[in-house]
């Protein structure tokens, strides 16, 4: 092979390496700065104006997110973890940015067995109606925990935000709880469902809040997310 023709794939490389770089960077420096807690939204009426872009955290209880969250922003308690598993029943809107350049929002848990199915179903009436009526919803992070892999609710929470035609990045949280060759079979078998979905990313990142992997390249993806 003529090495001339190897050429613009090595710099193709080489850029794309650098403008991962400077997302990285980009997102790094952003999420050091301002970040507030909003408000919270028990019903559609309560949202924030629609003014600036959103991307949503979605997961069943106990997966993880709101350790996620901490570690994302790097605060201890931006999102407050609990003992019982599915508290949090409104959407929680964080501001990212001085100016605010975007909002994370804190969406309910799901999957919980103790609610009664009247809680159960104002959980699915306001995620429903938030992911179908948020015109500044940029994309939705779906968090999977890597111990159990996709569940029955997880697959029910794809297939809501494929009717909603609301893209998704699935994100397996608690990747350090498990041996690597675990981990490796449960990406594998996730991002193989995620390909088959119509709404989801096509790739598959992996997390752990105590370890901090990950981290940068979520914060790296919430950024260019909230750009598109």
């Amino acid at each position: 092979m003529n090495p001339e023709d190897i050429q613009p794939d090595a710099r193709e490389l080489a850029t794309n390496a650098a403008i991962k770089a400077e997302l990285i960077e980009r997102a790094r420096l952003l999420f050091a700065g301002r970040i507030e807690f909003l408000k919270s939204a028990p019903a559609l009426h309560f949202l924030p104006d629609p003014d600036v872009p959103e991307i949503a955290f979605a997961g069943r209880s106990n997966v993880g997110k709101s350790s996620l969250l901490n570690a994302l922003t790097g605060r201890k308690s931006i999102a407050r973890t609990s003992v019982t598993p599915g508290r949090t029943q409104e959407l929680n809107f964080f501001e990212v940015g001085d100016p605010t350049l975007l909002r994370l929002v804190d969406m309910p848990g799901y999957g919980f067995a103790k609610a009664p199915p009247k809680v159960v179903e104002q959980w699915r009436k306001l995620v429903r109606d938030f992911l179908r009526g948020r015109v500044v919803l940029k994309r939705a992070l779906l968090l999977i925990d890597a111990r159990h892999g996709i569940k029955d609710v997880d697959t029910e929470m794809m297939r809501m935000l494929d009717e909603a035609a609301v893209g998704y990045r699935v994100v397996l949280t608690k990747a350090d709880k498990i041996k690597a060759s675990e981990l490796d079979q449960v990406y594998t078998e996730t991002l193989a469902a995620a390909r088959k979905r119509t709404a989801a990313y096509p790739e598959v990142l992996v997390t752990s809040s105590e370890k901090k992997m990950g981290i940068e390249e979520l914060r790296a993806a919430v950024l260019a997310d909230s750009e598109i």
